[in-house]
């Protein structure tokens, strides 16, 4: 057995996870490294994060929604959120109001500066994604976003129920 890290060793045991084949892992890093990249574009110009990019994204193509809502769309989590919230409330991106409908309920909308903003990132953004895909057939991105739509599925049912019994 070696001590090289990067050497795996070839009597590997069949039940050791090979992280590099596991494809939670392989999906975190790939997002991680197109989020990266595209923030690079937009991070510093406008003092985005890519979770605050995030909420901006879709705060762009739904109005209204309350933070609660943002962790739903995005799944990611509360306090992450929460932080984006507070940049972009500070930044003057977004309003918080009171829902006219359920007055508990507090709302976040694109400002007239985040709109703006938005319209500026949205094409970078859409630029990458281009660069991303444009090593697939036209086949390979419909079999891709159908994959995709799938696993998006599964997720949401772990999510719901639980992850498989043990």
């Amino acid at each position: 057995m070696t001590n090289d890290p990067k050497t795996p060793d070839t009597a590997e045991k069949q039940d050791e996870l090979r992280l590099e084949k596991f494809l939670p892992y392989r999906l975190s890093v790939l997002s991680n490294r197109v989020s990266n990249a595209i923030s690079q574009a937009y991070g510093a110009r406008f003092h985005l994060t890519i979770p605050a990019w995030r909420v901006m994204a879709i705060l762009g193509r739904f109005q209204d929604l309350s933070a609660a809502d943002l962790v739903e769309q995005t799944a990611m989590d509360k306090v992450a959120i929460s932080r984006a919230v507070s940049s972009l409330l500070k930044n003057d991106y977004i309003t918080r109001s009171e829902d006219p409908v359920d007055r508990r309920r507090q709302v976040l909308n694109l400002s007239e500066l985040g709109r703006e903003v938005y319209a500026r990132i949205v094409p970078l953004a859409q630029q990458y994604e281009n660069d991303l895909i444009a090593s697939l057939s036209a086949e390979e991105r419909e079999q891709l976003d159908g994959i995709i739509e799938k696993l998006l599925v599964r997720a949401k049912e772990w999510s719901e129920r639980g992850l498989i019994d043990e």
